[in-house]
């Protein structure tokens, strides 16, 4: 039962006012977000369902953008790739041309000042930079140069000609994420794209007895490979062997020591975990502050060449005026490394390939996320503008009946 009273009209006017702001006020708010829902409570089970869209959509919009990055870190290497190549072609050009025998040894002297200076080039495309400022061949380790050339004089050649082309470490290959669980490699390291050999590390240690005394792990090119304690050394061949690392390893039948080989042409990662030192204990890697740099034991037995490699001992040939090293080694060494750049350039295609199939699907699901999206939280605009202008309409006519409505206030004596 309700009391009658001289305020009781204006009380319940104002409740009922207040009710219609309230209502107006929250038709606007949606108008302005654009949304339906401004709280849970408006529909549970669709703002459940619109949380997971929005967040599914975030995801594919950041996926969509790690894909276009991918493609155009993919296109920026091809290109630096392919001006190795050229160049590495014209080396080859040359060798042929030196091992007809036919010129004279100045001639055969000016062709090796040439691949001297192709060289220098080849050296300056490893260290190439990015449009991002950060180095193109050089993995994780993106503000370190690869290579370092160094300069000095050989026999039969003259001053400031590149003696060696020293490999200063390039870090793990940078993954990106182009879909939910699924990662794609960006870069080719230097060790990888300019090598022209497989590499073999054969340790002179003999590890008949050896044991791993505490449980630990190394790395092999970025593989973890993790062993117990008393593992022996068959136990450690055959983990390495059965990680995804492009290494064969086995034991040496002379030295009865380890030894590793790559299985394609590229410069094999060692380094030890920071609580292990088992590739030490082996005699195959000596401790170093950059693991990431070639740090051999001193007494391993290392071979396999890069690219730099088979250009450097071409001009020195040339030098000699020795037609039969540039007619044989030097060519060989020219197709080793072509057939090594060529097919990482066929790998780098390939993965091009995949970041554009990616880029394509996610152009295709994100609008359907979208759809859904705003189907459970979008807002009909036509529907709430209508609702808008009714009530709207009806807040002023409610204004209007109370004012007649209302007895006079003593404001209304205060003229």
């Amino acid at each position: 039962m309700r009391r009658v009273s001289t305020d009781m009209p204006n009380t319940d006017m104002q409740y009922y006012l207040r009710r219609q702001e309230e209502g107006l006020s929250k038709v606007q708010s949606k108008i302005a977000n654009q949304s339906r829902i401004n709280e849970l409570r408006d529909d549970p089970l669709a703002a459940s369902h619109a949380v997971r869209y929005d967040s599914y959509l975030t995801r594919l919009e950041r996926f969509e953008n790690n894909t276009q990055y991918a493609q155009d870190h993919y296109r920026i290497t091809d290109d630096y790739m392919k001006q190795a190549i050229d160049v590495m072609q014209r080396i080859r050009e040359i060798s042929v041309q030196g091992a007809q025998g036919t010129y004279a040894p100045e001639d055969m002297k000016y062709m090796a000042q040439e691949v001297n200076e192709l060289l220098k080039e080849i050296v300056t495309v490893s260290n190439a930079m990015g449009p991002d400022g950060k180095q193109i061949f050089a993995g994780d380790k993106a503000f370190t140069e690869p290579f370092r050339m160094v300069e000095g004089t050989v026999p039969g050649g003259g001053e400031n000609v590149v003696v060696r082309v020293e490999y200063r470490g390039a870090g793990a290959t940078r993954r990106t994420e182009v879909s939910e669980g699924a990662y794609a490699d960006l870069d080719m390291g230097g060790g990888e794209v300019f090598w022209a050999e497989n590499m073999q590390i054969f340790s002179t240690f003999d590890a008949s007895d050896y044991r791993v005394t505490e449980s630990g792990a190394f790395y092999v090119d970025g593989e973890e490979i993790n062993v117990g304690a008393g593992d022996s050394l068959p136990a450690i061949v055959a983990k390495i062997n059965e990680s995804s690392a492009p290494v064969k390893a086995y034991i040496d039948p002379m030295t009865k020591g380890i030894a590793l080989e790559g299985t394609n042409p590229h410069l094999i990662r060692l380094e030890d975990r920071q609580d292990s030192r088992i590739l030490q204990d082996l005699g195959v890697i000596s401790n170093s502050v950059d693991p990431g740099a070639p740090n051999w034991h001193p007494s391993a037995r290392v071979s396999g060449g890069s690219a730099f490699d088979m250009v450097i001992r071409l001009r020195d040939a040339l030098f000699r005026g020795d037609t039969e090293f540039a007619g044989s080694q030097g060519i060989g060494g020219m197709d080793l490394a072509l057939s090594n750049m060529e097919s990482r350039l066929a790998e780098l295609g390939s993965r091009e390939e995949r970041a554009e199939a990616t880029w394509q699907r996610l152009n295709k699901e994100i609008p359907n996320v979208a759809a859904a999206f705003s189907r459970e939280a979008g807002l009909d605009m036509a529907s709430a503008a209508t609702d808008l202008a009714m009530m709207d309409f009806a807040h002023k006519a409610a204004l209007q009946t109370a004012a007649k409505v209302l007895p006079p206030t003593l404001l209304d004596f205060l003229r």
